[in-house]
């Protein structure tokens, strides 16, 4: 057993969040593992972009209110103990409601493969989209 070193929390970029969110990396798996595990904040209306990950994601939120959403519209609303999984290859948003703070544990793994990236991100989420998805909530 070994006391894994505290990672220094990053501000997350703008390339990919809309708004400010914060991620502090707590596990990092080495071979043969490819599990990540972070705790990631985001401010009020904070969000990512649209993303897709090739082994699917799961969410659990710690504290606050959240929003997921998937391409085809379906939005699920997060708030403490919820958890929620993206399947592989579904595009999907994630971030924090209009009027609180969200954080949230990004559980995922990477492909194993290097020809695949772990993660496809794409087009930031407009805020029409990001209203649709906080009025359907």
């Amino acid at each position: 057993m070994e006391r894994l070193p505290r990672h220094s929390t990053t501000k997350l970029p703008a390339e990919r969040f809309t708004g400010d969110a914060w991620l502090d990396m707590l596990a990092v798996g080495t071979e043969p593992s490819r599990l990540t595990v972070g705790l990631v904040r985001f401010a009020p209306g904070a969000r990512t972009a649209w993303h897709r990950h090739a082994v699917g994601q799961t969410l659990h939120c710690v504290s606050g209110t959240g929003l997921v959403a998937t391409r085809d519209g379906k939005v699920v609303v997060l708030r403490p103990g919820n958890t929620v999984h993206t399947p592989p290859g579904e595009w999907h948003w994630h971030g924090a409601a209009p009027d609180a703070f969200m954080e949230h544990l990004a559980i995922s793994e990477g492909s194993g493969d290097p020809d695949i990236p772990d993660v496809d991100w794409v087009e930031h989420v407009t805020d029409e989209e990001y209203g649709q998805a906080a009025a359907t909530a």
